[in-house]
């Protein structure tokens, strides 16, 4: 046990730089899935990554409440990629899962656990949300020929890292899909997310998603600098 808390901090940016740095060296451009949370936390992701990938962008988010917030969010994220140069030069594409309040539901069990609904960011409510929507979007990576996956979250300084790049290096191909280690926080990637979503007037949340997350409206910060961009 005294081992396990001694036990050094995983740099999840420089796993992805060596990951980015053999890509460079290579001939061709890896298609990457990027399962993006809301169009604010997708702005420094995609500016970053497609110099190294043809990406499509995968929204994939049933725990957005209500339906309007959802639409909102939405249309946030479609207009930053039809919008920002990057994205657009490189030709990032867009694909919008199917929105189904009751996948969310049935995947954390929050109805059936109580004491989930009253967690604050980071537990383990957030923990099933994560992986419910990486595993959803994995599988539409192994099913259409992608050669990488990864998600937007970790941009968030709400959220866990370490417990999301758990989930994905879990993941296992059967058709050669890779999982992107990343903390897309890092290198000031959450400052420049914001300064992004200012620059193109995108809709940014004020809780992270779920209902309970609605209810109970927690923030890292409370200056405006640091506020939570609340990354799904």
């Amino acid at each position: 046990m005294k081992m396990e808390q001694n036990a050094k901090p995983v740099n999840y940016q420089k796993m992805m730089d060596s990951v980015l740095e053999e890509i460079s060296a290579g001939k061709s451009r890896p298609r990457l899935l990027l399962h993006a949370c809301c169009g604010p936390c997708s702005t420094y992701v995609i500016e970053y990554l497609s110099k190294y990938f043809d990406i499509t962008v995968y929204f994939y988010n049933p725990n957005i409440h209500p339906r309007m917030e959802y639409d909102k969010r939405l249309e946030s994220m479609k207009k930053f990629v039809t919008e920002f140069p990057e994205a657009v030069k490189n030709q990032v594409r867009f694909v919008e899962e199917i929105y189904d309040a009751e996948d969310y539901f049935s995947a954390t069990k929050v109805l059936e656990e109580p004491d989930l609904q009253s967690e604050g960011e980071r537990g383990e409510r957030c923990r099933r949300c994560y992986e419910f929507r990486m595993k959803k979007s994995w599988d539409y990576a192994e099913k259409n020929g992608f050669d990488y996956f990864t998600t937007t979250i970790s941009i968030s300084p709400c959220k866990d890292a370490k417990k999301i790049n758990e989930i994905g290096l879990a993941l296992k191909s059967d058709k050669g899909v890779k999982y992107l280690v990343a903390d897309f926080k890092k290198r000031n990637g959450f400052l420049r997310s914001l300064q992004l979503s200012k620059e193109y007037g995108l809709y940014r949340q004020t809780y992270c998603g779920c209902v309970y997350s609605m209810q109970n409206q927690r923030t890292c910060e409370k200056s405006e600098e640091h506020q939570c961009v609340f990354a799904l």
